[in-house]
């Protein structure tokens, strides 16, 4: 995004429609979460999930 300001920590935050700023939101490169690969595992509550990064680089999150 182009009107993010970025903050330390890979937080931003986003401009709302009246020009003030939405609550910062923690920001992550996908491909820091794969390691540089093409998959992550993503746990939550005991589910593990399936972070995949396609080869059109979309994301597609499976359980």
């Amino acid at each position: 995004m182009q009107d993010e300001d970025k903050q330390p920590g890979g937080i931003s935050t986003v401009p709302i429609g009246n020009g003030r700023c939405a609550e910062a939101v923690p920001t992550h490169c996908a491909r820091s979460l794969t390691g540089g690969g093409q998959t992550a595992h993503i746990c939550l509550m005991g589910q593990t999930y399936v972070l995949r990064i396609t080869r059109a680089g979309k994301l597609i999150l499976t359980k």
